[in-house]
């Protein structure tokens, strides 16, 4: 019998996804996934909403050639944080978006302080419940009839001891096994964007 043969090694090129900061040229692009991917999405202007509370919200876009691939969102208060949103372009459920996102945004939630972090998962969302349990997030509950779609059940998850150096070490363990560098923006200014920073791709 043959050896098996051994896994592929990450490349170290960039495959074209960039993680930035979710801003409001995006929910166009967001808003079209969110209503290709969710039964009840959300608004431009929940959205919208969302991103003029920066004191206890943070959203980041995952893009591919400035085409929105996946989102994720973060509320947070004290030292807690709760991910509210979280969608991948089916076209792009292999390219480790979800991974990319869940990446960036735990690491700044722990730079911020924050010690936990929880979200809800449709019971029946096994591939979306192992991503978490990667990240060391736990089942903590259900939530009865959380989906107002079908009234599934929502399975409760928390991520706790955020800011102890186990846990920074799987972060940094999980982004070295990604198939491609992650590229993360820096924010610049430009003045053609209401004000809002713009971003350029750099290697982190």
């Amino acid at each position: 019998m043959s050896a098996a043969a051994p896994a592929p090694m990450p490349s170290s090129r960039p495959d074209g996804i960039v993680v930035a900061p979710m801003r409001p040229r995006h929910l166009q692009g967001v808003v079209a996934l969110e209503t290709a991917t969710n039964p009840r999405p959300w608004s431009e202007r929940l959205f919208r909403d969302e991103l003029r509370m920066p004191t206890s919200r943070h959203y980041l876009v995952a893009l591919r050639d400035h085409v929105v691939v996946g989102y994720c969102g973060l509320m947070y208060h004290p030292d807690e944080g709760h991910i509210t949103t979280l969608s991948v372009d089916v076209a792009e459920r292999r390219a480790a978006v979800a991974t990319r996102l869940l990446l960036v945004q735990l690491r700044a939630a722990a730079e911020r302080s924050l010690t936990a972090v929880t979200l809800e998962v449709r019971i029946t969302n096994r591939p979306a419940q192992e991503l978490y349990r990667r990240f060391g997030f736990a089942p903590g509950g259900i939530r009865r009839a959380y989906y107002r779609d079908n009234r599934e059940d929502a399975l409760i998850m928390w991520l706790h001891d955020l800011d102890q150096p186990a846990q920074l070490d799987r972060l940094d363990r999980i982004r070295a096994e990604l198939p491609a560098p992650l590229v993360v923006a820096h924010e610049v200014r430009d003045p053609d964007d209401d004000g809002e920073p713009t971003t350029e791709g750099v290697l982190r």
